[in-house]
């Protein structure tokens, strides 16, 4: 009896397979084509896809990218390559560690005090413009909640933004110089600098605190954290890498301002600061006056290359921290 059901089942599965073919047999019979299966199918509107319009221009748009790409390395080398060939011949140790002589500026020495002058300029710079950035961007984010009082602030740090670096110098200059009577100082120096960074540091700041996951917030406030306590555990450390990398580029982006040093601080020639209050050397000034003066090129290309480096330290640390710490949090 199992044999007769057995057999049974196994003449009714070969009927079932024959009857598509069959089918299919008198399909063609007639001059009609069968139906394609969903793989079949499948694969053939792929293939009509890679010959579409959309596909065509995601090509030109792939194309266009990594042409960008190499035009972008391509004129940053050929950038270090011009101005390193220029100033090769005077760069040295002692052009790095010794201080500017002679009779006319470049002629002899280094550049030094212009190195050290440019860190203490970023430096105070990064104090009286950094943290009051970090201070704004939490308030905007976690505090502030009128909407009105928000749009007003953040019109006032893009008009802040768009002013002409001279614009901050000459403010320090009649407020700091001459209206406290401090004189050119690396403080009067840093105040314009600072005013400079603070909206480019701030508008970082703030949109990595926006990028912060809003149900992580909401789920600390609902197990009943106090807003500090988030700030503190979840927001900064989530954001870290982040606002790291702002205080490293608003940094740089000082180093390599010219303008509000003019009549603030710089000078052409000055020792070493020793303290907020005296003047200073700072890389970008000295490459400008020595350009100025046309007779020290070799020394200019050599300053800026100097200057070049600096940045560029400055820029790959903050892509070595940025992908440390976002490499912590996705772990953690």
């Amino acid at each position: 009896m199992a044999d007769n059901q057995l057999q049974h089942i196994s003449s009714q599965t070969q009927h079932a397979n024959a009857a598509p073919r069959k089918t299919s047999d008198h399909l063609q019979q007639f001059g009609m084509q069968p139906q394609q299966t969903n793989a079949q199918s499948q694969h053939s509107g792929n293939q009509r896809h890679t010959s579409t319009p959309c596909h065509i221009s995601g090509q030109i748009v792939r194309l266009w990218a990594y042409a960008g790409i190499i035009i972008v390395v391509a004129i940053i080398v050929a950038l270090f390559a011009i101005i390193l060939s220029q100033g090769a011949s005077c760069i040295s140790w002692d052009f790095i560690t010794q201080t500017p002589g002679g009779d006319e500026l470049g002629s002899e020495g280094g550049i030094a005090p212009a190195i050290i002058g440019s860190l203490w300029l970023t430096g105070c710079a990064l104090v009286l413009g950094g943290i009051p950035a970090l201070v704004c961007a939490l308030y905007l984010t976690f505090y502030c909640r009128h909407d009105r009082i928000a749009s007003c602030l953040h019109v006032l740090l893009n008009g802040l933004a768009g002013t002409p670096s001279i614009i901050f110098g000459l403010f320090s200059y009649s407020f700091i110089v001459q209206g406290l009577g401090i004189g050119r100082s690396v403080f009067a120096a840093g105040s314009a600098l600072a005013l400079m960074i603070f909206p480019f540091i701030e508008i970082r700041i703030e949109k990595a605190f926006q990028e912060i996951p809003h149900n992580l917030i909401a789920s600390s406030y609902a197990l009943g954290c106090s807003r500090l306590y988030v700030l503190r555990t979840i927001c900064i450390p989530c954001s870290i890498g982040d606002i790291v990398a702002a205080f490293v580029l608003g940094g740089c982006y000082a180093m390599g301002a010219t303008a509000p040093l003019m009549f603030t601080g710089g000078v052409a020639f000055a020792p070493a600061p020793q303290s907020l209050t005296d003047p200073v050397m700072a890389l970008p000034l000295h490459l400008y006056l020595l350009v100025a003066q046309g007779d020290s090129m070799t020394q200019a290309y050599g300053t800026a290359f100097v200057l070049m480096i600096i940045i560029l330290i400055g820029n790959a640390l903050v892509a070595y921290v940025a992908y440390r710490r976002k490499k912590q949090w996705n772990n953690s």
